[in-house]
């Protein structure tokens, strides 16, 4: 019941405060869509009317008013510059940012947290130390740069796979899966250093519990104290830094797209922000507004599955 009331409660409260103060920077930014759109041959009668066509002649809380009600009937508008609808546009560009994004977080969560349950196996070790580098690394990279060094690497030198676009996965699996693995792995190095470091400190800190001890003395093997025990102590803390770092992973593509090439929802931002297609940007605001929430929601339910002794302590 505390999270679908926290659902309720948040949702259309994210929902306002977040597209309203987009619409708000947006609307305040120089420049005038309606002279882009006319022409820069156009008159001052030719650019009143484009912008007349667009409503962008009403007043700024008028102007997102008629959005938002739009919004609650499934109407995110008609893009400016493409002259189409906003969901029919985003559903376009869906696929590939949905496929980067699932990549990239499959490689996070199992590299950063293996990694990190590997550097507890010896503390204090070369691998530990070597994981340790590795994390601080990742952290410290741009996510632009390591894109643009595995292209480097993979692509130009080693030419195993391509350097940039996207294929669709109709078109068979194995082509999606070769334009897939380098942006995925690229927006993956930072979040799986992120969870490698808390995976690492979070089972450090199981470790030294009296029923881990005993587990020890009594010769119970490394895999089942790991599996039985520490996952559900320690799964918490890595659920919740998880939930964090999908949302930023999301964030990120916009830049991973741009390095390779991919016509996904964060070069379409880049575009309508460009632009200034305003119906545009508010949908791709709302829908990653949207996911946010979601995956606020999961890691609420994680709690639960992962260890329902704590699960009413965490939520509230």
């Amino acid at each position: 019941m505390t999270t679908l009331r926290r659902v309720v409660v948040t949702t259309p409260m994210l929902f306002l405060i977040v597209t309203f103060a987009v619409f708000a920077m947006m609307s305040a930014a120089p420049g005038d869509p309606a002279i882009d759109l006319a022409g820069q041959n156009a008159t001052d009668e030719d650019v009143a009317r484009v912008r007349a066509e667009l409503g962008l002649d009403r007043a700024f809380l008028v102007q997102y008013w008629n959005w938002i009600s739009g919004v609650v009937t499934g109407d995110f508008g008609t893009s400016y510059s493409r002259r189409q609808p906003v969901a029919e546009l985003i559903a376009s560009r869906l696929e590939p940012t949905l496929s980067l994004a699932v990549v990239g977080i499959v490689f996070a969560v199992v590299l950063g947290v293996g990694a990190g349950v590997l550097a507890t196996l010896r503390p204090g070790g070369m691998l530990d130390r070597a994981v340790g580098a590795l994390a601080a690394a990742g952290i410290a990279l741009p996510q632009f740069w390591v894109g643009m060094l595995l292209v480097m690497v993979f692509a130009l030198t080693l030419r195993t796979m391509p350097a940039t676009g996207y294929v669709p996965l109709s078109e068979g699996s194995a082509p999606w899966l070769a334009h897939i693995l380098l942006p995925g792995a690229a927006l993956a190095v930072m979040p799986a250093a992120e969870l490698a470091r808390h995976t690492r400190s979070s089972v450090l800190e199981v470790l030294d519990k009296d029923h881990i001890l005993t587990a020890r003395s009594k010769g119970m093997p490394t895999w089942r104290i790991y599996t039985m025990h520490i996952a559900r102590n320690a799964g918490i803390p890595v659920v919740t830094v998880l939930g964090v770092r999908i949302a930023q992973l999301l964030g990120g593509t916009v830049v991973i797209e741009t390095v390779f090439g991919i016509q996904g929802l964060g070069a379409l931002t880049i575009d309508s922000v460009l632009g200034r297609d305003i119906p545009t940007i508010l949908g791709v605001v709302a829908l990653a507004a949207a996911v946010v929430l979601v995956i606020n929601v999961l890691v609420d339910l994680s709690y639960r599955f992962i260890d329902p002794r704590t699960a009413h302590r965490v939520a509230t």
